[in-house]
């Protein structure tokens, strides 16, 4: 791509480094600011600035929160004795836009993954272990994505978790196997809460 300016030249590949996003697109995303008012520029520029140093992780979570503890398992009006274990933040957005669940989450950072390289000593399992071990939880709901990786850590976090007393349950099969929960849409998600049934050591057939 011939760009006759190394500063243009310098955002686009700065654009086109996110995923999903080819160099054509971030063009046209920088030609767009280039075209912006300066408090606009300045502000968004302001923004992206802040956005490492003023977001953390929640220390009881780990959702993304611009406080400690995020606004979430702050709530008080949250059942704190049911915890949603997902893989990432993006399915707790999702699972929030349901409006079908009002218990807390918790954010292990990724599945099990050997090919990866991913092992549970890279995810955010020992403090999920803690919270239980604290006592107060009733239930664990293991809402990981249908899929080989998500099947492994499912049956890794029910080994940790069996000798507790608490019920640990699993999202109902409305959510497709091999699919990403943040992509599923509202209706069947919320669903899939809603009718979420006891966790089967049993393999999924696929």
């Amino acid at each position: 791509m011939n760009i006759p300016s190394k500063h243009l030249e310098d955002l686009v590949e700065h654009f086109s480094s996110l995923p999903g996003i080819g160099k054509k697109t971030a063009l046209r995303l920088v030609l767009n600011i280039l075209k912006r008012k300066d408090e606009d520029v300045n502000s968004f520029s302001k923004a992206l600035g802040e956005i490492k140093t003023r977001i953390c992780s929640c220390k009881t979570c780990g959702n993304i929160s611009d406080a400690e503890v995020c606004s979430i398992c702050s709530q008080h009006s949250r059942n704190q004795s049911i915890i949603c274990v997902v893989e990432d933040i993006r399915d707790i957005m999702a699972i929030e836009n349901t409006d079908q669940f009002f218990g807390v989450y918790h954010v292990l950072g990724g599945v099990i993954s050997p090919m990866e390289g991913i092992g549970p000593n890279d995810l955010n399992i020992p403090s999920l272990l803690d919270r239980v071990n604290q006592g107060g939880v009733v239930e664990v709901i293991l809402a990981l994505n249908a899929s080989m990786e998500g099947d492994t850590t499912n049956f890794y976090l029910y080994r940790k978790l069996a000798e507790t007393n608490i019920t640990i349950t699993t999202l109902s099969r409305g959510v497709s196997v091999g699919a990403e929960l943040h992509y599923t849409d509202e209706l069947t998600l919320g669903r899939s809460i809603v009718n979420r049934t006891l966790f089967d050591m049993a393999p999924v057939k696929r």
